[in-house]
């Protein structure tokens, strides 16, 4: 099968202050995870090491079997697409969509190579199969919140990654467009060169079936992890948050009410 993340006994520091502790955690080829944790438990530095932006101050990191002080960094990040909401922030308004897209294979911002026909016949391919097609020859700016995420997941896919992270993606859309975002996501994942999916969230209702496992992350260390169906519980995720919540499952979707 093969680890596309094996994570053993990491800790990160940042001035004498653990950040991350004792993280032990592996991602096994064909497995989709989410990982669920609060503002400030750690998601973002997790993330910022396994696209090795950050090093661990103690423990081994190997991405795609690649070895952390043993690879080439910038190789490896080419087979990982990396979605958030910073992105979003660096692209140009005036940009066209399918020229967003299609930077995802030089893992730029904006077009600075000279992009192919079958390049952008690749982008209409992935904006197609994400239901955005019909974004092509508008600014980015035109676009609405849910579109833009799409289009960045587009860019993500561009360089057909192995590992995909999507941190956030639903931030800021409304409940139409949110379940339309994650229609698509769960679409992607039946494609069959779909690549690994990390989806990071703080609402558990986001996390779809396909996400049969799910990490809980809390002040920088590993709450919780393992089949999403045995994480997602009331009495678990009252531990989790400190306060008495009631989770249901609904289509194979756990949706959680504050128990008062």
């Amino acid at each position: 099968m093969g680890n596309v993340i094996h994570m053993q006994d990491v800790t990160w520091r940042r001035e004498g202050e653990h950040i991350l502790s004792n993280i032990n955690w592996q991602v096994s080829k064909g497995e989709h995870w989410a990982i669920l944790g609060l503002n400030g438990s750690g998601k973002t530095t997790l993330l910022n090491m396994i696209n090795g932006y950050i090093w661990p101050t103690t423990g081994q990191v190997s991405v795609l079997n690649q070895v952390f002080g043993k690879t080439d960094i910038r190789e490896l990040r080419k087979s990982i697409g990396w979605v958030s909401s910073s992105l979003q922030e660096k692209i140009k308004g005036s940009n066209y969509t399918e020229d967003i897209v299609v930077s995802g294979s030089f893992a730029s911002i904006g077009l600075y190579d000279n992009p192919t026909t079958g390049d952008y016949k690749k982008a209409n391919r992935i904006m197609e199969q994400l239901g955005c097609d019909y974004l092509q020859g508008r600014t980015y700016q035109t676009c609405s919140q849910g579109e833009k995420q799409k289009i960045l997941i587009a860019r993500g896919l561009m360089a057909s990654p192995e590992l995909l992270i999507l941190d956030e993606p639903t931030n800021g859309l409304d409940f139409i467009s949110r379940e339309g975002l994650l229609a698509a996501v769960n679409q992607l994942s039946l494609e069959e060169e779909a690549p690994t999916i990390i989806f990071v969230t703080h609402h558990i209702e986001e996390i779809l079936p396909i996400f049969s496992n799910t990490l809980l992350l809390r002040q920088g260390t590993i709450f919780d992890k393992g089949k999403s169906v045995n994480v997602l519980t009331d009495r678990n995720l009252s531990r989790f948050f400190n306060t008495s919540v009631n989770v249901e499952w609904q289509k194979n979707r756990a949706w959680m009410t504050t128990a008062h």
